[in-house]
This record gives C-alpha cells, structure tokens and sequence, in this order.
C-alpha cells in the first residue's frame, strides 16, 4: 500500500499535477454517468500534500469578499449601506413534469430548468420532492449555454453531460437523499449558495421501479431566495468518496479514511485550515447501514460531528449551528458501514452495487476534494464479527470560481432580485398533498398476496428498506416471500391501537388498511401517526390500496 500511495513523489512534480487535476474533477456527489461507470480506474493515487502543488501557482483564493488578510472571514459589508426596504426573500417554484418508467425500469436521465436571471441569486434553501421512483440525484448550476437544448428532461448522453464538468463550470447545488420523497436543504439564516447571472439548474437523476406496474412520477423544486443585504457567507462545495469499494459477502463491514486536508488546502487558499462547516450529507444504498464523520487531528481530534445509524430513506442531511470551525484541526475521517447478505461482493455503482459518498457546504479558502481510490486494507475484524477496513484518502484543492464572490454593495442597496419570465410555475405548491384513499376504489386485480407482495410491499415497503430481511422496521419483514402469510397474520403491532395488523375479513379493524388508505392514521388514543409509505408525500394508488383492503376483506389468503 505505502509504495502506491507515495508513487508519485518517486516520478516528476509532473506527475502529481496531472493525477491532482484528475481527482479534483471528482467533486461531485456521485460522480456518476449515464450508464452507471465509476469514475477512471486508471487514476493513480498521489499524496494529498505534493500532488495539491496544482494550485500552488494560482491567486491568493482568500475570502471572495476581498479583504486584505485572506486568513480573516470578513465582517457582512460596510454598515454605511442603509437597510433595503421591501420584501427580502422569496421562494421560486418549478415543476419539471412527470417521467414515465416502466415496470422494474432503470432509468438515467438529465434534466435541466434556465432560470433566466440576468443578477446573481442567492439561495439559503432547496427542497426537492417527486411522488415515488427518485432513488438519488445530483444537482449544479452551470452556465446556461452549457449543455444546450430544451428545458426538461433528456438524455445525458445526448448533451454529454459530465457531472465533473458541471461542478467546475459552475457549482454544486444540491444533492438528494437515496430514495427520499421530500427534502429540504437549509444552510441557516444568511448561509447562502450563490448561483452566478445567467445560469441554470442542471442534474442527472436515477430512478427505479421495482414494481411490475408503470410509473408515473413529477418532480419539483423550491430555490429559497434571500436578499443580498442578508448574506453573511457563500459556501464553497466539497467531497469525500470512498471509490475503493469491496464489501465482502455474508458480514457487516465498514469502510474509512482518513483524510489529510490540511497541506493542499494551505497551497490553495495560502493559510491554514480553516473551513467552516455548515452542511454535510451522507449517502449510500439499500446494504449501507451506518455513517460517521469526525475531526482528525488538533484539540478536537477524534470528535464525532454527525454519526448516521441504519437506512431509513428519509432526508439526512444535516446542518450545524453554530458551523463546526476546522481551525486547528488536519483534516477528517469517514467511514461508511454495510450489512451484506449475498453471496457475492458489492461494488462501488448504481443498481445494485453501492456507494460512500458525503457532500458538504463550507464557508473555505478553497474547493476540497478527498477520494479513497485504491490500497484499500483490512484492518480487524471486531468482536462483532465487523470487518473494518482502511485505505489513504487523497486530498486536492482548487481555486473558487470568480463567480462565487459575495453581493456588491450596489445589490445590498438594490431591490431583492427576481428572475422575470417563466422561471417559476404559478400556482405549483413546493410539495404534493395528500388525500385518504377513495371508499369506492377499484381494486386492481388481480387480488392475491403474491400480487400484493409485487406491486405494494417490494416496491413501496421494502424500497425505502424500512422492512427489509435485514433490520425490519417494528420487526416486520415484509420483504422476504417465504413466511410472509404467517408474519402478516401474527405480527404483533408496535404502535398504541387495538386493531391487529391483518384481521381476515375485516379491513376496517386491520391496522395495515388503515396505515395504507388514510394520510393520517390515529392510534387508540387519538394521536396521528405516520402513514405509509414512510416519508411518502402521498398514499399509493387508490387502486393498489384498493388491492390490499379486498384482500383482507376476502379473508387474507395464502
């Protein structure tokens, strides 16, 4: 491992730039294309502190508000600029229509929104919400002769759409919870991104259907504008990846590396490290089950800053208030757990392979990037029976975008600032309603439990991997086909009702019926509880809910 690690201090200076300039093009959550490949293999693994001499040469990337000391944050602007008077935020609303996707499809696609904005806008939230099929997605804002054609969606193919390109040409927006249904990025009173003038959203998203039934999913987003006046900091995007995966079969595994972020930020940003962080966002698949990010190095080395437990398809990022200030430290740790129960080994990709990936919004001198590549190392394996493995993080640093300054002193004086046109969509609400499932719903046929198992409990139940073979939420797998019957009929219901989960012939006293068919289900004593899906926007098709009712009501048989 220490031979390839340190590979490139043995060849020309030459050499780390070139794999330096490489690595840094991964800053993006994902780093996917459109037929899943991972990023180059052929890559060769430099050390953080050599190989980030590729901004060694390049201008002083201290704070964007052009302050004499690069190593002082600034204060919020002169106060000689008198408070703006009128509204001083506004949210922007765009639907970008529905998606068709064919039972058990996979589908990649680009999607883009011109947002037509002829002034900066700067954006302290997104929300994102789509009513089922969105397994994960990656957002930027480039500039918008990029990437040409019309709005909507298309073939990322067609435009050669790269996410490496688009991180670079503008920056990251915004990045979707794996399998999330609403999501919302707050980054805190006066964190802003900032989206340059004549700029668009672009993203590549990745739908599944795992039901034999068609889908019919819409997508919408919220950009959350704030007036410049009320900016205190732009964030800068960076990334830590994991690429290097190999989860073994048949065990629990975690996967970490350290990251030493310390020496090529100084060579970008020209002083130590010092990035603030405001937002982190894990993601894996189905098989992760555990997320921990922690401080290396310096008074607080070892201190855990967000440690995620399980799968739960809700939205996971996290913000901190007040912002968790490097300053001191050298750099960070990651690592990534997974429950394997197949045969084989998992690998880094879509599908069915996984992923360790965590995206993060920082106030910093610098874009990071931080990438496991190869060398990947067992280390022990623990009294549980966890494998734990291990493998150098190479660190690169690039320059901010000149694009990414903070407001002038005109804009805090001017009007808060509102693309014209159709940039928002008048009378789309930023989320989905909800509305119990019609009495006189048809049941889709035809009504069997094989059939329930299809088109309600893998692709809805077991989706989100709530009640997976592995951890069950409540202790109910509902994934499993052999026993299913039997676990249906006898589970004992966790939440505080009288009803069973299933009483054959008698869907109104089945606790499942009304958990699928009412957008808020009350226990015995009156308190409303989640309905099902779990973190779903909507109930499922009536008809489909329809299904599991007449089932029940015909006496749930085998």
């Amino acid at each position: 491992m220490k031979s390839e690690v340190f590979g490139c201090r043995l060849v020309q200076l030459a050499c780390a730039r070139r794999v330096a300039r490489a690595a840094a093009l991964l800053l993006v959550l994902g780093a996917c294309t459109e037929q899943g490949a991972a990023p180059p293999t052929e890559l060769i693994q430099g050390d953080g502190a050599d190989a980030s001499e590729v901004g060694a040469d390049a201008p002083d990337a201290g704070d964007a508000r052009g302050d004499d000391d690069a190593g002082e944050q600034g204060d919020a602007a002169p106060d000689v600029v008198p408070e703006p008077a009128g509204e001083r935020r506004a949210d922007v609303v765009h639907s970008f229509g529905t998606l068709d996707v064919e039972p058990f499809q996979e589908v990649v696609r680009c999607v883009s929104w011109t947002l037509n904005n002829d002034e900066p806008l700067y954006l302290d939230t997104v929300k994102l919400a789509n009513n089922g099929g969105y397994h994960h997605s990656n957002w930027f804002v480039v500039p918008e002769d990029a990437y040409p054609g019309d709005d909507g969606f298309w073939r990322c193919s067609s435009r050669d759409f790269d996410e490496l390109e688009a991180a670079l040409a503008g920056t990251v927006l915004f990045a979707q919870s794996t399998q999330s249904f609403e999501e919302e990025q707050r980054l805190g009173e006066g964190i802003v991104i900032k989206v340059p003038p004549r700029h668009k959203v672009v993203a590549d998203v990745h739908l599944l259907n795992l039901s034999p039934r068609a889908l019919e999913t819409e997508l919408r987003m919220t950009l959350g504008l704030v007036h410049p006046y009320d900016v205190d900091v732009v964030v800068t995007p960076f990334r830590l990846s994991y690429l290097d995966l190999a989860i073994p079969p048949r065990r629990q595994s975690r996967f970490t590396g350290d990251c030493a972020l310390q020496n090529p930020y100084r060579r970008v940003a020209r002083r130590d490290l010092d990035m603030k962080l405001y937002w982190v966002l894990p993601h894996y698949h189905g098989l992760g089950n555990y997320f921990n990010l922690e401080i290396v190095g310096g008074p607080r080395d070892g201190e855990v800053l967000y440690r995620l437990e399980g799968f739960n398809a809700e939205a996971n990022g996290k913000a901190f208030d007040p912002p968790i200030d490097l300053t001191g430290a050298q750099g960070l740790r990651f690592s990534c757990g997974y429950d394997n129960p197949r045969v084989r080994s998992v690998g880094w990709g879509f599908g069915d392979q996984e992923m360790c990936v965590m995206l993060g919004f920082a106030d910093a001198g610098a874009l990071m990037d931080a990438t496991v590549l190869t060398g990947t190392e067992l280390v022990e394996t623990d009294a549980d029976g966890v494998e734990h493995f291990s493998a150098y993080c190479a660190a690169f640093g690039l320059p901010k975008a000149e694009g990414q300054a903070y407001p002038s002193d005109e804009e805090r004086r001017a009007e808060l600032y509102v693309p014209d046109g159709d940039v928002g969509d008048d009378g789309v609400d930023p989320v989905f309603g909800c509305v119990d499932t019609p009495a006189d719903a048809v049941a889709e046929a035809p009504i069997t439990l094989d059939s329930i198992h299809e088109t309600v409990l893998m692709p809805s139940c077991s989706f989100s991997a709530c009640h997976d073979a592995s951890a069950p939420a409540a202790g109910l797998d509902l994934k499993s086909k052999s026993g299913l019957h039997e676990r249906l009929l006898a589970h004992e219901v966790r939440a505080d009702t009288t009803l069973a989960l299933v009483e054959p012939g008698a869907p109104d006293r089945s606790w499942l019926v009304s958990l699928l068919s009412k957008c808020e289900p009350v226990t015995a004593d009156g308190t409303v509880v989640a309905h099902m899906p779990q973190n779903s926007p909507e109930l499922l098709a009536p008809g489909v809910v329809a299904k599991v009712a007449a089932w029940v009501e015909a006496g749930a048989q085998p």
